[in-house]
């Protein structure tokens, strides 16, 4: 195994832990946000943390290692119907991109709160795991991290950002996908 210690304090997961730490800070506070706040803020912040999870270092895990959930479906739920609430009608969007994974003509509808939820959980729980210090549960946590970067949570950020991008410079707002 790698040299543990050097990967978890290394600079690329230090700064990834802090723009985390503060993504997830900033949806938990977000109860009662001003859209276009809101809109602005993730415009911001979704990119720097999709730069700097791109940054982690590569590890191998244990196929055995089970994380820690820290982020329990109620927290899930709450955070979503939060981000639902600030987003309001603007929450679902039309996706034509999906369908090639489905080899079908037709739009799939998505949510950008259930896509923040999405990243939340899987950041929100490295995040709670980096805090405790447990050096080879950070590193196996790393390594789930970025697996579900680049199967999952990686591409909702990049949707979601997409929408954002639109609901923001659009005049009239979203514009869905043909």
């Amino acid at each position: 195994m790698e040299d543990v210690q050097n990967i978890v304090y290394s600079r690329d997961t230090v700064e990834f832990v802090t723009v985390a730490a503060e993504f997830c800070a900033y949806l938990e506070q977000s109860e009662g946000r001003d859209p276009f706040v809101f809109r602005s803020t993730m415009l911001k912040i979704l990119p720097l943390l999709y730069v700097k999870a791109t940054l982690l270092p590569r590890v191998e895990g244990s196929d055995e290692y089970r994380m820690e959930e820290l982020v329990t479906e109620q927290d899930y739920e709450w955070l979503r119907a939060v981000v639902r609430s600030v987003m309001e009608a603007d929450d679902e969007y039309l996706d034509m991109n999906a369908a090639d994974d489905m080899q079908t003509d037709e739009a799939r509808l998505f949510s950008v709160s259930e896509n923040l939820a999405d990243i939340y959980q899987a950041v929100r729980n490295f995040v709670g795991i980096y805090k405790n210090g447990m050096e080879e549960a950070i590193y196996e946590a790393l390594w789930i991290l970025t697996d579900s970067f680049e199967l999952y949570w990686g591409e909702r950020l990049v949707d979601t950002l997409r929408v954002m991008h639109r609901l923001h410079y659009t005049p009239g707002g979203l514009i869905y996908d043909d």
